[in-house]
């Protein structure tokens, strides 16, 4: 079934606890100063093809904020600190979860004070077109010292073989990258358990499929 970015996002996974913090995986890191981030991330970075950005992660607080989470935890890699329940209302977001990522864009522009973030859409028929578009964009991004939203429905599997399976609809953050892109880390506010994996960049645009990213 062809599908377009403003499909909406359906419930993610009922019943996710209401929990928030905590260090988990290499993505997520305790709050420090934007100096202090900066300093953390050598010149040699970019040179070996790899780049991580500290997250404050949070987890989300109920199974339709999926959305104003996911951007939140973006944002913190910029040492901003914002409530949930306001982007909630920004975005719109119901109990139907946040419509699509042209209502998460915006919403990161104001919080990031420039028009730097653009919504791309993945069509269900060309995420394979679409994987070196998606890896140029996850590196400038991350480069830039900005984490990128993506609006994922489906499953895929990570690096370590783990599933992550959201059929109605989730969205995420895109926090690092090794291999010059070809492998990403997520930063998912679904489970604290599971705060953060990395993805080959080709599972990761055919988990975006039908769907879009903001970066």
């Amino acid at each position: 079934m062809a599908t377009t970015l403003l499909r909406k996002t359906a419930l993610t996974v009922a019943g996710i606890a209401a929990t928030a913090g905590g260090i988990a995986g290499p993505a997520i890191a305790a709050q420090a100063t934007p100096a202090e981030r900066a300093a953390q991330v050598v010149a040699g970075d970019r040179k070996h093809g790899e780049r991580e950005l500290d997250v404050r992660y949070e987890a989300q607080p109920n199974f339709y904020f999926c959305g104003p989470a996911a951007a939140r935890n973006a944002l913190s890699v910029q040492g901003k600190n914002i409530d949930v329940d306001a982007m909630a209302k920004e975005m719109g977001t119901t109990e139907a979860g946040t419509n699509s990522i042209n209502d998460i864009t915006p919403v990161l522009n104001k919080e990031t004070g420039k028009d730097v973030y653009k919504s791309t859409e993945i069509p269900v028929d060309k995420a394979g077109d679409k994987v070196e578009k998606l890896r140029a964009d996850v590196v400038r991004t991350v480069d830039d010292g900005r984490a990128v939203v993506a609006n994922i429905a489906g499953t895929a599997t990570d690096t370590d073989g783990n599933t992550h399976s959201f059929e109605g609809g989730h969205y995420i953050s895109v926090v690092g990258y090794r291999d010059g892109g070809k492998v990403v880390t997520i930063a998912d506010s679904a489970n604290p358990d599971q705060a953060s994996y990395r993805m080959d960049v080709d599972a990761l645009a055919h988990w975006i499929a039908s769907r879009g990213y903001s970066s």
